[in-house]
């Protein structure tokens, strides 16, 4: 099913790609390309594939420097499955304009079929962020491939914010459904395939009401993650996942208490110890707070978030020299946060050292006012 939507989008993008801005083309052009460009074009639009890929790539023999061939060509290839060549055809395409979001975002769908995914995501993420087509399809699938490589490398946040956007923009597919439950859950799919009907169904589940959530609908995303977190109460970061669900609800100190039940069902969860030392934090409750955010820095020490929240709590419990302590550390790892720069100015002046109070709150300010500016 996903090939045959995935060749109507081909056949979008081929009418849209006349309307790209191909910069680098020149404005006039010898009559021998020309004629061998419009017999590609015509081969092309009476679906003669081979024929128009031929043509195509007689025309760029005449013309390397002609993008929108190149990336005709990318498509009519990815189209047979011929991911390599494609691939080539787009890098093309990229390589003279490379200001064309859509380009991009086609040479990372070949790359991923050609298991190479750390440059597929990269290529995948640059030309969203240039700006791609806006057909509703091409970008469905786009998004669901950006959330499956996040999937694959483990960055299960990321991924979860991504597939969401497909939520928010009235999508309905098991496929969907089932990534944003490996995302919520920290699983990958290679242990989706080897895992049992119980796993696949937890998966389905937890997608379900991320998939509520997403949609804003919390009175039945709340009902579908109570029910997962009742019938699935000792399954790996499902506690975890109801935990981040109440916090969005504004039920702080239910989502405290199921990470908690995470914590106990899985003894070295970083996240939920994290997750009850910010929540706790911002609660001020922060002698609740410190034991958790204790043990986050003895499990990831090289994490900044850790010493960030540690050392921001030890301030509040009037521990201000460890607190000083750790707040360097976490700017020494995250050195552009705003809010640790803050952090530091309020520790410093508590310990009466008034220049690094200042110099603390002048990089706090001109960091925070940069990152208002993005």
């Amino acid at each position: 099913m996903r090939k045959v939507v995935l060749k109507l989008i081909l056949l979008a993008l081929l009418i849209f790609s006349e309307t790209l801005s191909w910069a680098q083309q020149p404005s006039t052009s010898p009559n021998t390309f020309d004629g061998v460009a419009a017999q590609a074009e015509q081969a092309r639009r009476a679906n003669r594939t081979e024929e128009a890929i031929e043509l195509y790539r007689k025309a760029l023999s005449l013309r390397p420097q002609w993008a929108e061939g190149w990336f005709n060509l990318g498509t009519l290839l990815y189209d047979r499955d011929s991911y390599d060549e494609a691939a080539q055809a787009f890098k093309g395409a990229t390589e003279i304009n490379p200001k064309v979001g859509t380009a991009w975002v086609m040479l990372g769908l070949c790359e991923f079929k050609l298991e190479r995914y750390d440059e597929a995501l990269k290529h995948i993420q640059h030309g969203r962020q240039l700006g791609t087509s806006a057909e509703p399809q091409f970008r469905q699938v786009m998004i669901y491939h950006e959330g499956l490589l996040l999937i694959g490398k483990g960055e299960f946040r990321g991924a979860q914010e991504t597939l969401g956007l497909m939520s928010r923009e009235g999508v309905e597919s098991d496929e969907l459904i089932v990534a944003l439950g490996l995302s919520v859950l920290n699983i990958r799919f290679s242990d989706l395939l080897a895992g049992d009907s119980t796993l696949r169904e937890l998966v389905r589940r937890a997608g379900r009401a991320e998939h509520l959530s997403a949609q804003k609908k919390f009175d039945e995303a709340l009902d579908e993650y109570y029910a997962l977190a009742t019938d699935f109460p000792k399954a790996p970061n499902v506690q975890h996942a109801y935990g981040r669900f109440l916090l969005i609800s504004n039920q702080d100190e239910k989502a405290i208490e199921a990470f908690k039940r995470e914590i106990e069902n899985t003894p070295n969860h970083l996240l939920a110890r994290l997750l009850i030392a910010d929540t706790k934090l911002r609660l001020r409750d922060y002698a609740g707070g410190l034991p958790y955010a204790e043990e986050a820095v003895r499990l990831r020490p090289q994490l900044p978030l850790a010493h960030y929240l540690l050392g921001s709590l030890l301030l509040d419990t009037g521990q201000t020299a460890r607190a000083i302590t750790e707040l360097e550390t976490a700017r020494t790892g995250l050195p552009n946060e705003p809010k640790i720069h803050y952090a530091l100015g309020r520790a410093y002046a508590r310990a009466g050292r008034k220049a690094e109070a200042e110099q603390a709150r002048a990089a706090f300010a001109r960091l925070n006012k940069q990152s208002e500016e993005k």
